[in-house]
């Protein structure tokens, strides 16, 4: 477990070293307060993983450093029961003039391990990070996969009970990070907590309970991954949108019968009037059988011109995990014109071969695209704005998955030859 209260940490930024001096020499101000962190708290139970997001200079790398006792945080309490070890910026902890296997006693005494304790698991970690004979060849003729490599092995293998994740391990091949998930998956179910920073929305939702996000250092929003994701990637089209009329960030406050209930932004220059869910002969349902035709079909209305607008539509699962994406300008359809007080009705209609469980949809409007799902105008966006339930389709075949990709085989079985016939 790891309880945080009140962390806040600042640095003092120098235009040059030659300030530095100046400031003690003439006992003057040469330095800018940067505020990383400012009054973060939060808690991580055993078996638990905390999601952080947050845009670059969000102060992320900076409240990791504090867990692992890197950086000393100028204000707040830190309360860990055992120990804490991760992989944060690659190389740190390591010297690169020395080899591998070196780098594991030195790396591993840095985190707490003992001489007794890296004698009996040196050859674990070695095996785990799989270097092979570059174990025995100086970290700096490695690249940065297998520095992570080296890094992640001795890590979890040091029996912590907090596990800090950063995205060091976005450089690893796609082999050994599915590795790294199942390890750390193994040591979550062992009762470890786990802190995961990442710009990987989708794994944020997938791995973690909970999730804060951070912006210049202060903690902006908290509760449920899902939740956390939605607003951050509402404020990135907020920062995007070109127009002259402001984004408003909707924020969710429970129900779905409101437009208002549902997160999402709007710059409240169009008004979505109704939305529905139909099976194909168009009746308005709830629940569908997987495989069945389905139908989704809304109204928008306009309080500007708009030159060129597009439509778009959203299918997430219950995890907020994206199914399918997508809108007018990337099915590349020319859209008419919409002038103030009209009003356009769009009409999707699709196979829905999704695997049972409960669906989400979402739709946006978006002024002028230039690029694949970039806009200049980030107009309306209403997520979660109907749920379905989709049911068994007794007539399917059994799969595991998300969707039905409906596969053909044929099978040719041939009788082994008689190699004495003449």
């Amino acid at each position: 477990m790891i309880k945080v209260e009140g962390i806040s940490k600042q640095f003092k930024l120098y235009r040059s070293p030659a300030d530095r001096l100046k400031e003690i020499v003439y006992r003057k101000k040469y330095h800018k307060k940067f505020v990383a962190l400012d009054n973060i708290s939060f808690e991580v139970r055993n078996g638990e993983t905390l999601g952080i997001i947050g845009q670059n200079g969000a102060g992320k790398s900076t409240l990791l450093k504090i867990l692992s006792g890197i950086v000393i945080p100028d204000r707040g309490t830190i309360q860990v029961d055992g120990k804490v070890t991760g992989l944060l910026e690659l190389g740190t902890g390591f010297n690169a003039e020395m080899t591998g296997l070196e780098n594991i006693y030195m790396n591993g005494t840095l985190i707490g391990m003992t001489k007794d304790e890296l004698d009996r698991k040196k050859q674990t970690i070695i095996d785990f990070s799989e270097l092979g004979d570059f174990i025995n060849e100086p970290i700096k003729t490695y690249s940065s996969g297998m520095t992570m490599r080296l890094a992640f092995s001795i890590a979890i293998h040091a029996d912590p009970t907090c596990f800090l994740v950063d995205e060091a391990l976005s450089v690893g091949d796609a082999y050994f990070q599915q590795k790294c998930m199942r390890k750390i998956q193994e040591f979550r179910a062992g009762g470890g907590s786990i802190v995961f920073v990442s710009h990987d929305m989708n794994a944020v939702k997938t791995l973690c309970d909970s999730a804060i996000m951070l912006d210049h250092g202060r903690e902006i929003d908290c509760g449920e991954p899902k939740d956390v994701v939605d607003f951050y990637q509402n404020m990135v089209l907020k920062k995007m949108h070109q127009g002259d009329v402001p984004v408003q960030v909707l924020v969710k406050k429970g129900g779905k019968e409101c437009t208002e209930n549902n997160s999402g932004i709007s710059t409240g220059e169009v008004e979505l009037v109704s939305f529905k869910v139909c099976n194909e002969k168009g009746e308005e349902i709830s629940y569908i059988e997987s495989e069945n035709v389905i139908k989704i079909i809304y109204e928008i209305k306009s309080h500007k011109d708009l030159d060129e607008p597009h439509y778009g539509l959203m299918i997430r699962n219950n995890l907020g995990l994206s199914i399918f994406e997508t809108n007018t300008y990337c099915m590349k359809m020319k859209t008419q014109k919409l002038s103030e007080g009209q009003t356009v009705k769009i009409e999707w209609t699709m196979d829905f071969p999704l695997s049972p469980g409960t669906y989400s949809f979402s739709v946006g409007v978006a002024n002028k695209g230039f690029d694949i799902g970039s806009f200049e105008e980030y107009i309306q966006l209403i997520q979660d704005i109907e749920i379905i339930k989709v049911l068994v389709n007794t007539q399917s075949i059994m799969y595991s998955g998300i969707f039905n990709l409906n596969p053909k085989i044929s099978l040719d079985t041939h009788a082994p030859k008689n190699v004495f016939a003449k």
